[in-house]
């Protein structure tokens, strides 16, 4: 159970906020969105925000899922990674990849898994997530890999989205869905 209680899945107030979580959602409502609609206007930003981050930036699908993994398996957020595991995959990483992912510091030099862009996200993410700072050294690698300041800025933003999400996930202990 996670440290507070969920609301139910079958809520339906207020219905604006409810109504726009469930249709970006598939039409359910997860452990997670029942955790936020305690507090429905930040739900509403959260679902607003995260929808942009996940739908309409130009980051590649695989850059994205590739860093969010990283930040789950190194925040130790299982719900992060048991729903963007699959969106991995689907965006054309491999389940080798995926096991790398255990231990992110040596995926970083894993050169026989992830090309050169791969670990240069993979370098960016660990950073950003241990330490929050970034070397410089890091840093050009990433725009190298990108090619673009707009990939660049949405990576970045990304990797930090994820990580607020990874810790709302890990204080409050949300766990994953009994079906997915």
């Amino acid at each position: 159970m996670p440290r507070l209680p969920y609301v139910p899945s079958d809520l339906a107030e207020p219905r604006e906020i409810v109504d726009a979580v469930r249709a970006r959602r598939g039409g359910r409502l997860t452990n997670l969105d029942r955790l936020l609609l305690h507090s429905p206007p930040l739900t509403a930003g959260w679902n607003a925000f995260l929808g942009a981050v996940r739908t309409r930036l130009s980051l590649s699908p695989s850059v994205r899922e590739l860093a969010i993994c990283a930040v789950a398996v190194l925040n130790g957020a299982d719900y992060e990674l048991f729903h963007h595991s699959p969106e991995f995959l689907k965006a054309g990483g491999s389940q080798a990849q995926l096991d790398a992912l255990q231990d992110v510091e040596a995926a970083c030099a894993n050169t026989r898994l992830f090309d050169a862009a791969e670990r240069a996200v993979l370098r960016l993410s660990l950073e950003m997530t241990r330490s929050v700072t970034v070397e410089d050294e890091t840093f050009g690698a990433a725009v190298q890999a990108l090619g673009t300041t707009q990939a660049v800025v949405e990576l970045v933003a990304a990797i930090a989205t994820y990580n607020m999400v990874s810790r709302f996930l890990v204080a409050l202990d949300v766990r994953p869905e009994a079906s997915h």
